[in-house]
């Protein structure tokens, strides 16, 4: 028996308390005698920890002092396991050892700049590791005791990333790019022989490899013979998997399809793909349209997809034991965040090694999340534009008429959203929301020329689609066209900000999570990653002014009407606080209904429980003040 109660006013077992309890798990990997070690964050540190092989299988902590935490970019990279020993990245800035099994760990680098990616050679002599000082990147080198000084090994680029070893130890590959490119838009993929001499660890020599066609390179991989480089490359149209050989130098694509394995490089460390033990075949990651399953690939490119997974609609940095156990992350929209595992060898059925939360909710009171599309309308053509619907879930209640709905715009903007557990889809669509997560033009998971559209174009393809989502919403009767709602962070809080300017009573409300207000404050004062990513996305300056101008929604903030609520981290140097103080300023001028929240301890992004619980109650008591009772 249900109760009737409007829409948007349920009563949830979804706590903001629960969720702001809830573990971040971050990454994965194995050690040789089968121990599995991960990343998990707790209340904003984070923490190393083993669950050892039989008998001992009780998870305990590597460390607890050190917040492991890698300082290049936006982070990621945090650590690996080579033998029995943990090497990670602390927010600190140094590189640290650790024994898995006892001990304590003992730094390799002095505390310098930013540090990512410590990568141990297979003989254990050496570690690599990506370093910045925020102006100059680098590949380093230092020895695996840290008896000597870090040395330059790899300069150059503007950026590296994923650096590699070969099972000899004796080469190494890696990826790099510069300005103004990002990542996703063109990278070089090099490999090098390395020698020992008397200053230590050096590159003899090196080269550009997978070079005919510009393209986004990412992940290179050995394979266990040391014969064959794997590598990711979207020269087709696609990110799919390709084979170099390094004795011939002649490379073939391994996958095709409309799907990607691999995406955009925001964080340092990704991985879509491992080599099967005995480099027979690989196991890798495939995304169509956000919806994920392992393939099990063979070296003559023919694939199948692993049953044992296919409760998850979601995976992440997989790894593989040397026995051919398989780890990994894995999530649903009903199941929340897990570090799994699978026998690839004993085909046995997956195995949850931890779980992110206490899963007390009963998969019933959870929204199942549907792939949606639509036309982008409005002299776009036939353009398909994508989206993850929730419908409002609650087997406790139900309502008449139609559902307020809440439009989610990711941030980036290149970017994607997917059939991960989404917490604050399911806060809101059990409450009596509808929920649409929309992945616009310029999104990632559908091919090159559906990721580059928004070249020249943000402001007003995400804007566009933004508009035609909440029509998408009205046109098929699952919300009500006057209470729909638009929401988003960063980049995605800028295109929620230049909604409300572009299309006044469009939406009944916004919310902007540390968005962006002022596009030239942005270009000078963001972090040297995203420095030159507007030059692509909008214009370059001083000669395109203009274009920056009338797509800020500082300079046109007049045409703002319908109420906003902001929330900005007081430490964010990303998108710092003036681009909110700024914009609320002229919302109090135009007495425009709004609200302003600022952590001050956070930066870009809540990590703390206290900010997390908070939010979410304020979004929910502004969207009951101005679209359920209003």
């Amino acid at each position: 028996m249900t109760s009737a109660k409007p829409y948007g006013l349920w009563s949830s077992n979804l706590s903001s308390s629960a969720m702001a309890g809830d573990l971040g798990l971050k990454d994965v990997a194995w050690a040789d005698d089968g121990t599995l070690v991960w990343l998990e964050s707790r209340d904003g540190h984070s923490v190393l920890v083993a669950r050892g092989a039989h008998p001992d299988r009780a998870p305990r902590d590597i460390t607890r002092d050190l917040r492991v935490s890698a300082g290049v970019g936006y982070g990621g990279g945090d650590f690996s396991v080579r033998g029995e020993d943990v090497y990670f990245a602390a927010s600190n800035g140094r590189v640290y050892r650790s024994a898995i099994a006892h001990g304590q760990p003992r730094p390799l680098t002095p505390s310098n700049g930013g540090a990512a990616s410590p990568t141990v050679s297979p003989d254990q002599k050496w570690v690599l590791f990506v370093h910045t000082d925020q102006r100059n990147d680098i590949i380093a080198v230092v020895d695996a005791d840290g008896k000597n000084w870090p040395q330059k090994l790899v300069t150059g680029a503007d950026f590296y990333m994923q650096p590699t070893w070969s099972p000899d130890s004796n080469k190494i590959a890696w990826v790099s790019w510069n300005h103004p490119n990002m990542p996703w838009d063109e990278t070089e993929l090099h490999l090098g022989e390395v020698e020992v001499g008397p200053g230590g660890l050096t590159l003899k020599s090196s080269k550009q490899i997978a070079a005919d066609v510009p393209a986004a390179l990412m992940q290179p991989e050995f394979s266990p013979d040391g014969k064959t480089l794997a590598f990711i490359s979207d020269a087709d149209g696609w990110w799919q998997l390709y084979l170099y050989d390094i004795d011939s130098g002649e490379q073939r694509q391994l996958t095709h399809g409309e799907f990607e394995i691999g995406g955009p490089g925001w964080v340092q460390g990704l991985r879509a793909y491992v080599w099967k033990p005995d480099g027979s075949g690989l196991f890798a990651i495939r995304n169509q349209r956000g919806e994920m399953d392992l393939l099990d690939v063979s070296l003559d490119g023919k694939f199948s997809s692993v049953e044992a997974l296919k409760d998850y609609r979601y995976l992440a940095q997989p790894v593989i034991s040397k026995s051919g156990e398989l780890a990994m992350l894995a999530s649903s929209s009903r199941i929340p965040t897990r570090v799994v595992s699978w026998d690839s060898v004993g085909k046995s059925e997956a195995c949850v090694e931890r779980h992110s939360s206490g899963e007390r909710l009963d998969p019933s009171e959870l929204a199942e999340m549907k792939p949606v599309s639509w036309s982008a309308g409005e002299g776009s053509g036939d353009i398909e534009i994508f989206g993850n619907y929730y419908p409002p879930t609650n087997p406790k209640y139900h309502s008449d008429g139609k559902p307020p709905a809440i439009i989610t715009i990711h941030g980036g903007p290149t970017a994607q959203s997917v059939a991960s557990y989404s917490p604050a889809s399911q806060f809101f669509a059990t409450r009596g929301f509808a929920v649409l997560e929309v992945n616009y033009r310029g999104s990632t998971g559908y091919g090159r020329e559906y990721r580059h559209a928004l070249k020249g174009n943000w402001g007003v393809f995400d804007i566009a689609d933004a508009k035609s989502a909440a029509k998408f919403l009205a046109d098929e009767g699952l919300a009500d066209p006057d209470r729909i709602v638009i929401s988003g962070g960063s980049a995605g809080g800028y295109t929620v900000l230049q909604s409300l300017v572009a299309n006044p009573g469009t939406f009944a409300a916004g919310i902007s999570r540390y968005g962006i207000s002022n596009l030239f404050a942005l270009s000078m004062e963001t972090h040297k990653f995203e420095s030159h990513y507007n030059d692509c996305l909008v214009g370059v300056l001083p000669e395109d002014g203009d274009i920056f101008r009338e797509r800020s929604p500082l300079f046109n903030a007049e045409n703002i009407s319908d109420p906003v609520a902001i929330f900005q981290g007081g430490l964010d140097k990303v998108v710092p606080p003036n681009q909110a103080e700024m914009m609320v300023d002229i919302l109090k001028q135009r007495g425009v209904p709004h609200e302003y929240h600022v952590y001050d301890d956070e930066g870009h992004g809540w990590r703390k429980a206290k900010n997390i619980e908070h939010y979410y109650n304020a979004a929910l008591d502004f969207l009951k003040q101005y679209v359920i009772f209003n």
